[in-house]
């Protein structure tokens, strides 16, 4: 008999809204093109509930095509007081125009770009969080991020 492994499926978790300050471009790095975004606040909610604690951040380097590498780190404040620290590497793709326009705040449909990532999350609390694998799917706005996580099965 050979055995095969379980396909995952996903599974709705909770949602995010990150609100974001002004954009800090620190121009051309040893890594790449570096831009860092504060995170200023948000919520989330879903299998949890809470606020987006101020001071994260997401720190991204500029492919030459556009494309953005995401590294987000931020904490939240969950209803139940336990805190939530999530860590955000993942990518915004897109023609150069559409990625141009959510550059310059405009309201893009989502369908029109690409923007995945894989979240590792951790939590003294919610070991939950840590014994499981999430992805995300993002859509950016003007001044803020919205995401929908869901837990790989």
């Amino acid at each position: 008999m050979i055995l095969r492994p379980p396909v995952p499926t996903l599974e709705r978790s909770f949602d995010v809204v990150a609100e974001l300050g002004p954009l800090e471009d620190h121009g051309m790095t040893r890594s790449g093109h570096r831009r860092v975004i504060p995170v200023i606040g948000g919520s989330i909610s879903g299998a949890v509930a809470g606020e987006i604690i101020p001071g994260g951040a997401d720190w991204q380097v500029v492919r030459s095509d556009g494309s953005i590498e995401i590294d987000g780190r931020y904490s939240a404040r969950l209803d139940d007081g336990n805190l939530l620290d999530i860590h955000a590497r993942g990518v915004r793709s897109g023609e150069p125009a559409v990625l141009a326009a959510l550059l310059d705040g405009e309201d893009i449909a989502p369908d029109d770009y690409y923007f995945r990532a894989a979240l590792t999350i951790e939590s003294a609390q919610h070991s939950e969080f840590e014994n499981s694998v999430f992805v995300a799917s993002y859509i950016r706005e003007s001044s803020r991020v919205r995401y929908t996580a869901y837990r790989l099965t």
